[in-house]
C-alpha cells in the first residue's frame, strides 16, 4: 500500500475498525474510504455492490462483524451466524467483481477446535468439535476464511484471514449483556467501587452511557456494606489477550509484505490464515485480580460455577507472525490500564 492508495475499512467505529482508522492515519495514509451503518447496510447486497462499484477500492480491512461474549453468543445464535455471513459474503464477493488488490478478513481464535492442541496453530482448523457457546459466530468466520480461500483458488485473488486472540482496548463493548471478558470485568470492578463509595448518581449515569445493570449486580451494589462483584464460570480458564493497537499495527503490516511473503500465506495450507496474539495466557481468576487492583476495588469478587467457562484454553501459536518480524508491544498491564482511562475520560462526557 503507499500513502495514497484507496483502502476501505469495513466496521471503521468498531474496537477493531477505529483502531485501524488510528494506525493508518499516524502511518500517513490519507485516502481511507469510511462509512457508517446508516450510510452503507454491509447485509444488503445491492448497497455494497453500489459501493464497490462507485468507490472502487484498492485494499479492504474487513473488520465489520456482531462479536460478543459467553452471553450474547449464546442469547443471539441466529443474529451472529446470519449478520456476519451476510457481511463476510457481500464484501469478498463484490471485492473480486471490482479487484479489490488485497483483502483482510478479521476473526476469531474461537475457529479453533474446543478441545484444540495447544498453543492452537493454523492447521487445526477444522480438525474438532467447536465450543457450543459461540459454535454460530465461529462458523460464521470459518465461512469467511474458506471463502476467501475459494476465491483465492478460482480467481487468483490475495485474501487472507487474520485470526487475533482475545482483544480489548478503546472504543470497546462495555455493555454487560454483550460485551467479553475484559471489559464487563473493568465495568463490574468500577461499579462496585463507586457503590462502595455510595456514589449512586455516578452509578446511573454509567448506566446510561454503557447500557443495562444486571439486576444480580444491581443487588450487590444495592446492598449494604461493601459490594461484591460476581464473574461467570470458576475462573480457571486460561485466556491470552491483545491490545487492538498491537493488532491494527499488525493488519498494517501484513497488507504491507512484499508479494514474496503475502503469497505463501494466501496459499497456506488448510486455509490462508495466520494467527495474531501475545504469546501468554492468564487464567481468568487472575485476571480479574490484575483488573480489580487497577481499577481500585478494595471488596470482594466470587465466581459463579453454575455459569459457562466456555474452552478452558485459548492459547494461540504465534510463530508465523514471528517468522515475517512482527510481534506485539503492549503489556497486559498497560494496556488494561489505558482501556480503564479510555472508560473513565467516556463516563465523564
Amino acid at each position: 500500500m503507499d500513502k495514497n492508495s484507496k483502502i476501505y475499512i469495513a466496521g471503521h467505529t468498531g474496537l477493531v475498525g477505529s483502531a485501524l482508522v488510528r494506525r493508518l492515519a499516524k502511518e500517513g495514509f490519507s485516502n481511507l474510504i469510511l462509512r457508517s451503518h446508516s450510510e452503507l447496510d454491509l447485509e444488503r447486497q445491492a448497497e455494497v455492490e453500489t459501493f464497490f462499484e462507485r468507490e472502487r477500492p484498492e485494499y479492504v480491512f474487513l473488520a465489520a462483524a456482531k462479536v460478543g461474549g459467553i452471553h450474547a453468543n449464546s442469547t443471539y445464535p441466529a443474529e451472529f451466524i446470519y449478520k456476519n455471513i451476510a457481511i463476510q459474503t457481500n464484501i469478498i464477493h463484490f471485492a473480486w467483481k471490482t479487484g479489490v488488490k488485497r483483502l483482510l478478513l478479521l476473526g476469531s481464535s474461537c475457529i479453533y477446535p474446543k478441545e484444540c492442541p495447544q498453543p492452537m496453530k493454523e492447521e487445526y482448523l477444522l480438525t474438532g468439535p467447536l465450543e457450543a457457546t459461540n459454535e454460530p459466530y465461529a462458523i460464521a468466520k470459518i465461512a469467511g476464511i474458506k471463502m476467501c480461500e475459494a476465491y483465492n483458488r478460482q480467481y487468483g485473488t490475495s485474501y487472507l484471514a487474520a485470526m487475533p486472540t482475545n482483544l480489548y482496548g478503546p472504543n470497546d463493548n462495555f455493555d454487560l449483556e454483550e460485551s467479553h471478558v475484559l471489559p464487563a470485568l473493568i465495568r463490574k470492578f468500577h461499579l462496585a467501587r463507586l457503590a462502595s463509595s455510595g456514589k449512586r448518581e455516578k452509578i446511573e449515569k454509567d448506566e446510561k452511557i454503557f447500557g443495562p445493570v444486571p439486576p444480580e449486580l444491581k443487588e450487590a451494589i444495592d446492598s449494604s456494606g461493601d459490594a461484591v462483584v460476581t464473574i461467570w464460570g470458576t475462573g480457571k480458564p486460561f485466556r491470552e489477550f491483545l491490545h487492538v493497537d498491537d493488532l491494527a499495527d499488525a493488519c498494517v503490516f501484513l497488507m504491507n509484505l512484499e508479494e514474496r511473503l503475502f503469497v505463501p500465506l494466501v496459499k497456506a495450507i488448510p486455509a490462508p490464515l495466520v494467527n495474531i496474539g501475545f504469546g501468554k495466557e492468564i487464567t481468568i481468576k487472575d485476571l480479574a485480580e490484575l483488573v480489580r487492583n487497577i481499577v481500585g476495588f478494595e471488596g470482594k469478587f466470587l465466581f459463579d460455577s453454575l455459569k459457562p467457562d466456555g474452552t478452558s484454553r485459548k492459547l494461540l501459536d504465534v510463530s508465523r507472525m514471528k517468522a515475517l518480524g512482527w510481534q506485539p508491544s503492549t503489556s497486559l498491564s498497560e494496556g488494561i490500564r489505558s482501556t480503564y482511562e479510555f472508560y473513565l475520560k467516556k463516563s465523564e462526557e
